[in-house]
């Protein structure tokens, strides 16, 4: 139930994507113990200069292979989100060689209320989910 959206540069070929793509959703099933099939992502590619992406002062610059990972999701556990951060670094720096200054992760949580999967009804109040 995560949407994730991941913002990247534009360059990556069809296959760097997909990969991505499914080692980012390996660490949410593992780290929030979501159906496999619990999956919602967009990816976004950018120009250049249409990502600005600092350091807010820790001292280190990110390269062109930046990954942005914007989560909107329900409540979960401090662990759950360190877990999801340090499983998500971990294997795309092993799976797509992604240094691990090049990740950025934030996720904004809500609540049952504000979800729609279709047919204009909220499914976990419905008790569909």
């Amino acid at each position: 139930m995560p949407l994730l959206t991941i913002d990247v540069l534009k360059g990556r070929s069809n296959d760097e994507l997909k990969l991505l793509l499914d080692t980012i959703h390996s660490a949410v099933v593992d780290a929030f113990q979501v159906p496999e099939r619990d999956r919602y992502q967009i990816v976004n590619q950018h120009e250049p200069n249409e990502m600005v992406i600092q350091d807010t002062g820790l001292g280190f610059n990110r390269s062109n292979e930046v990954v942005v990972i914007r989560m909107v999701s329900k409540r979960r556990t401090s662990e759950q989100k360190e877990m999801f951060y340090a499983l998500t670094q971990d294997r795309l720096e092993r799976h797509l060689k992604l240094a691990p200054k090049d990740l950025m992760i934030s996720i904004v949580e809500n609540d049952n209320t504000d979800w729609s999967f279709g047919f204009g009804r909220a499914q976990f109040v419905t008790g569909e989910l």
